[in-house]
């Protein structure tokens, strides 16, 4: 038996968020970022709407990129005290991330960020509060999903939490929030959604539920990301929907490797983060070739190429086609090809191999590996982010 989770609500369109004037309840909580839902006037504008409910309002700002486990840790020892019976998560996948974590520990202050980590171990929610998710970024889509992300800095390890139990309840996708985004930002948060949407496809969970999702995203982000980056807005619109489907489809579907990879390397190294989405991006067209020896894995990827239109005669050469492809838009998109390139270098070489067993054991360990179509070997893991660090040919 499977099972297919979405929130029970979903707005879309723009000016969906008005939609907050008709939640019914006391008190709300909104957690935001570090500021551009307030510079850009979409604060003022959902705490208005909670008012107009009849709601009294208080705030959780400055939730970090990356948040962090003391962050999540703050946010839900000020709803304790607050009492909330709706928590509104507004922003990027940050925010909204990271409230879903506070929401947990609001509910039940005696579990403990280690049991969380083991997926599918969440308490049941809901005994104080709901939840509303607001994105403002088109590319993580944590506004449907069963997904937060959260930071431990001690260990410098992300940790996936997974759980059907922190799926939103309502879901606000107004396209009028993603438009402010800056132009790496949306090149990082589509690429992260197509690294969704084609893991959702190739998982070893995928459905007749996820794989139309996951097809039409991919197809939407191939069609619309290139030009969202180029200053596009009726395609940014339609890659907040995208990113959304593509959503739909990994919370149900889970996702692969490359995530596995880009959590695990994400905050390990003393130069800098290395940023999600475009970890996403370098890694995926060398996860594709090592997943590629898996013959069922191999037609799914020339599924999708023959889906968005690329040519070949053999599976191979679909599959050769895709990676291409995607080379192509991480080059249109200005993202690097390795980690090696990545924002002049601030990763260390020396530093990377240093680490480079111990990062391929947790990458290996971590909760998206089980349904990735071909599990690596420690071995093979730490040439696949040797091959990521250096732009090799995967051959193995």
């Amino acid at each position: 038996m499977a099972r297919f989770t979405l929130p029970r609500d979903l707005y879309h369109g723009k000016g969906s968020l008005e939609e907050l004037k008709n939640l019914k309840g006391k008190k709300a909580i909104v957690v935001v970022g570090g500021g551009s839902m307030k510079r850009f006037g979409f604060l003022d504008r959902a705490v208005g709407y909670l008012k107009e409910a009849g709601m009294e309002v208080a705030l959780f700002e400055n939730v970090e990129p990356d948040p962090s486990v003391e962050t999540v840790m703050k946010g839900a020892e000020k709803m304790r005290e607050f009492e909330p019976d709706w928590i509104v998560a507004m922003g990027g996948g940050s925010p909204i991330d990271a409230a879903k974590a506070m929401w947990a520990f609001y509910e039940y202050p005696d579990v403990t960020f280690e049991a969380l980590c083991t997926p599918f171990n969440f308490p049941t929610l809901r005994t104080k509060a709901h939840f509303c998710a607001i994105p403002s970024t088109s590319g993580t889509a944590t506004e449907v999903t069963a997904f937060s992300v959260i930071t431990d800095y001690a260990k410098g390890i992300k940790y996936p939490l997974a759980d059907f139990n922190i799926t939103p309840d309502v879901a606000i996708v107004d396209p009028k929030l993603a438009e402010k985004m800056p132009q790496k930002l949306t090149a990082h948060t589509g690429m992260d959604a197509m690294t969704h949407a084609i893991e959702a496809y190739v998982s070893t969970l995928n459905s007749d539920y996820t794989d139309p999702l996951a097809l039409y995203a991919i197809s939407m982000v191939h069609d619309l990301l290139v030009k969202s980056y180029n200053g596009d807005m009726d395609a940014r619109d339609h890659m907040h929907n995208a990113q959304c489907l593509a959503g739909m489809a990994f919370s149900n579907a889970l996702l692969g490797i490359v995530h596995s990879m880009a959590h695990k390397t994400g905050a390990a190294y003393s130069g800098g983060h290395i940023v999600h989405g475009c970890a996403n991006a370098m890694y995926l067209p060398k996860v594709i070739k090592f997943n590629s020896k898996n013959e069922a894995a191999a037609e799914r990827y020339a599924n999708i190429a023959r889906f968005i239109g690329l040519k070949g005669n053999t599976t191979e050469e679909l599959v050769d086609a895709l990676i291409a492809e995607l080379k192509a838009m991480n080059k249109a998109l200005n993202i690097p090809a390795c980690i090696k390139d990545y924002e002049g270098g601030i990763i260390d070489e020396k530093e990377f191999n240093e680490k480079l067993s111990h990062v391929a054991e947790l990458a290996i360990g971590d909760a998206c590996t089980g349904s990735n179509p071909r599990i690596p070997t420690q071995e093979e893991m730490e040439k696949l982010l040797k091959a990521c660090y250096y732009d090799l040919e995967i051959d193995f």
